[in-house]
């Protein structure tokens, strides 16, 4: 079936003269459609399970502002919390009582959260945690893994996932050597690589830092054992264990990815979904560590907007929403429909395509797998999801425009929207096969 065509001017337009106001038209490098081809579309506004661009275009949506929108877009008890907390005003710089109810929230679901600290993103957070591991332990090396990705900071653009992955970046320049020199790396589900890091590096480790599910070189779990290995190692060895769950935290399980395994790390970094849209990120972890951080310790960090109430109104509302009974089994049954569709419309096509989903997160690569960490991931066809990404726009569904990223489903995603998604894969899949 040839899908109709999509009349997107106005987007070309205003991309056209983004490109001469910021960096490659864009604020976010992905967004910029160069890994899939195309021109890149231009959201005007979005509710629900759905987005409409600047061309009146509709479309169902699987980024979900890439995590944050859980429950759906512009949720309305969200949005009349926001209305009613901006009447006090955008922004205190100073302490205000929203952020202890988010913190106690946090503190009361993530298992290894006793004292949080909130900042503004994802980076931002992993960047504090890193100094913050290195402070507490006296050792300035730290363990990643290829693929994973902890944010744009300097020292964790080394063989990073995300963006750079997308657009087949080197590690970044601009970077110091002296700056990455202390980042080690290992393959993700590699136990045997983690240990000989540590064997190499006797006493200078600070810890190792890991995305649970790596969701930035496409959807990656780990393999059974992985985890809990490396809670075994960095007890061993006197490091610290951080887990990035900016993407994974509330939306694989109200406790994020270490409820959902049963492995406490020390340390865990959070944003997306505690900001219910709004720029959060937050760092937390055992008391005794975090009371490093000034000015209870000697760790400084700091942030004009960190706590604003705003952002933690949002946060508030939405984990609230999410704590109603049904929820992740709702998220759960509405992912798990949709990636065997998906896998299904793929096979009957002819098709290779490895997938999973857990919760709200999902991901398939165009290749036979399995996919453990990134240099399998490599092998998905990215020429032909460049075509399936074109393919499935024009019959109205949105996905992440890189091979290398993971899904998102919310509560707004009815069986209706899943099913219209399926439709829409069948044809793309049959088109582009």
């Amino acid at each position: 079936m040839t899908a109709p065509t999509l009349n997107t001017t106005r987007s070309q337009e205003l991309f056209s003269a983004a490109q001469a106001l910021m960096p490659g038209g864009v604020s976010s490098p992905v967004r910029a459609f160069r890994s899939v081809g195309g021109q890149p579309i231009v959201f005007d506004r979005v509710k629900g399970p759905y987005a409409w661009d600047v061309d009146g275009n509709k479309y169902i949506d699987y980024i979900g502002s890439w995590g944050p929108a859980i429950c759906g877009h512009a949720h309305p008890e969200v949005i009349s919390a926001l209305q009613e907390a901006i009447e006090k005003g955008t922004s205190f710089g100073a302490p205000c009582a929203l952020e202890n109810t988010l913190a106690e929230m946090v503190i009361d679901a993530v298992p290894s959260v006793e004292m949080v600290r909130f900042v503004n993103s994802g980076t931002e957070a992993c960047m504090a945690v890193l100094r913050l591991m290195r402070a507490f332990t006296g050792r300035d090396k730290v363990i990643k893994f290829e693929g994973c990705y902890h944010g744009h900071a300097d020292m964790f653009l080394v063989k990073a996932g995300s963006g750079v992955a997308t657009l087949g970046l080197p590690d970044s320049p601009g970077v110091p050597r002296s700056t990455t020199a202390n980042t080690l790396t290992a393959p993700y589900n590699d136990l045997e690589a983690v240990k000989q890091l540590f064997a190499e590096n006797p006493d200078a480790i600070s810890g190792v830092i890991l995305e649970p599910i790596v969701g930035n070189a496409g959807f990656i779990q780990p393999e059974p054992g992985f985890l809990e290995g490396l809670r075994e190692l960095t007890k061993e060895h006197g490091a610290l264990l951080v887990f990035d769950e900016v993407m994974t935290g509330f939306r694989i399980s109200y406790g994020g990815a270490q409820a959902h395994f049963g492995v406490t790390p020390d340390l865990t970094t959070m944003g997306k979904v505690i900001g219910g849209g709004l720029p959060v990120g937050a760092y937390g972890g055992r008391r005794d560590i975090m009371e490093m951080v000034a000015p209870a310790g000697p760790m400084y960090q700091a942030g004009t907007l960190s706590g604003n109430p705003l952002a933690m109104t949002a946060g508030i509302k939405t984990l609230e929403l999410l704590r109603q009974p049904g929820s992740y089994e709702k998220l759960t049954a509405t992912t798990e429909k949709l990636i065997a569709g998906i896998k299904e419309a793929a096979s009957t096509a002819g098709i290779p395509i490895t997938g999973a989903s857990v919760s709200a997160m999902f991901g398939f690569f165009l290749c036979e797998g399995p996919v453990r960490n990134f240099e399998e991931a490599k092998a998905t066809d990215a020429e032909r999801f460049g075509k399936l990404h074109r393919a499935m726009l024009q019959r109205g569904v949105y996905l992440a425009p890189s091979a290398f990223e993971a899904g998102f489903t919310s509560l707004a995603h009815s069986d209706g929207d899943v099913e219209a998604t399926l439709q829409a894969f069948r044809e793309s899949f049959a088109e582009i096969a």
